[in-house]
């Protein structure tokens, strides 16, 4: 590792502070494409099934969490639906009331429990690092929700 200990007022250029003036971050992977996605998610043990959720979705899931994938504009895997516990075969959305986290389905509203939002963060992360997506630091926290509804901003 290289110091270096800087005065006040002298002047440095950028390229002697970098390690021999070369790049030292590692280039990002460019993500798989729909197809390779979902191979590598079969060979890595998830359920993966045709889903009329979004046109061309395919229903992601393991551990009673799901995810719907679509081929995004690149054709690389996107979310069409978010990932979120299995209910009845739909993947319900995360809602975040401020003092409790729901699990809400078209039909059904429920009160997420620890195991589940820990199965849901676990699925999110293991499928950003197979697909090759990017890992937010803010995702790498815990779980995030679909949609934010607190009673005292209602209404504004």
């Amino acid at each position: 590792m290289v110091c270096a200990r800087l005065k006040a007022g002298s002047e440095v250029r950028l390229s002697t502070i970098l390690v021999y003036g070369k790049e030292t971050m590692k280039a990002l992977a460019k993500p798989m494409d729909i197809t390779q996605a979902l191979e590598s998610l079969r060979a890595h043990s998830f359920d993966v099934a045709p889903n009329a959720a979004a046109a061309g979705g395919t229903l992601v899931s393991k551990t009673g969490v799901g995810a719907v994938l679509v081929a995004g504009g690149d054709g690389a895997a996107a979310y069409a639906v978010h990932p979120g516990a299995l209910v009845n075969g739909e993947v319900a959305r995360l809602l975040d009331r401020g003092y409790q986290k729901f699990i809400k389905t078209s039909r059904y509203e429920l009160p997420a429990t620890a195991a589940q939002l820990e199965a849901i963060h676990a699925f999110s992360e293991e499928l950003s690092q197979i697909t090759g997506g990017i890992s937010l630091y803010n995702e790498a926290l815990g779980t995030t929700s679909d949609e934010y509804e607190y009673d005292r901003l209602k209404g504004r």
